[in-house]
């Protein structure tokens, strides 16, 4: 059995989903500015609803970025004193790219131009190939994470629906595309079940890193991480 814990603060939606063999329990709430009261007793149920504790876990997953300042601190600090407290490797997982694979779900679509509104005129912008094969989820990246001004794009060559709450620069983006989306999914925030999904076959690749190095990628490079000691035991 791989179990695997996931947890999203990076927008003012806040997740945590366990995947157990593929199996996904999730609970997701809208709860702007409320993410450091809930985060940590939504862990505590998840776990009692799947009857487990921190230590039957094989890792910890989480949305690393790009998204809100505030909100990826948060799931940065929790997971790295969850992680370090129960010995647990840590699989930080992109949320354009968690932004597309739940897309793909919704839809069938292969392709997703993945767009987080970063404030300032500017967005966070992924683009995304997704498939399922045999039961299994490939993510392919086709255009690089970046924070840009939806404006001063160049055109794409490529085809791709919209998805993300960047997507309010729809004119913008839309005028880039060599053709209308099908699909432009602006209300889509990450969700963990899609981290989740992402953590679990991230970690069978064995693309982990220690608690002291799940850190948040901001984009915007002002901003700075301060990695402290983990101040949370075992739970």
């Amino acid at each position: 059995m791989t179990a695997i814990l996931a947890l999203d603060t990076s927008t003012p939606a806040c997740s945590v989903a366990l995947n157990i063999d593929g199996v996904v329990l999730e609970d997701f709430r809208m709860a702007p500015r409320l993410h450091n009261d809930l985060i940590l007793p939504m862990v505590d149920q998840i776990l009692s609803q799947a009857g487990m504790s921190l230590s039957d876990l094989d890792a910890i997953a989480f949305g690393r970025g790009p998204g809100s300042f505030t909100g990826l601190r948060i799931s940065a600090g929790v997971v790295q004193g969850l992680a370090f407290g129960a010995d647990l490797p840590v699989v930080p997982v992109s949320t354009l790219a968690a932004l597309s694979l739940e897309a793909f779900q919704k839809t069938g679509q292969n392709h997703w131009l993945a767009a987080l509104d970063a404030r300032m005129g500017e967005i966070y912008l992924g683009g995304y190939f997704v498939n399922k094969t045999d039961g299994q989820y490939q993510l392919e990246t086709r255009i690089n994470e970046q924070v840009v001004k939806p404006e001063l794009l160049s055109e794409f060559e490529m085809e791709f629906n919209g998805v993300g709450s960047g997507w309010c620069y729809e004119e913008a983006l839309s005028k880039r595309l060599p053709k209308t989306p099908e699909h432009i999914l602006t209300d889509f925030a990450p969700r963990a079940a899609c981290i989740a999904e992402l953590g679990m076959m991230a970690f069978q690749k064995g693309e982990t890193v220690s608690s002291y190095n799940a850190i948040p990628t901001y984009l915007r490079d002002e901003i700075t991480w301060e990695k402290q000691a983990p101040r949370i035991g075992k739970r």
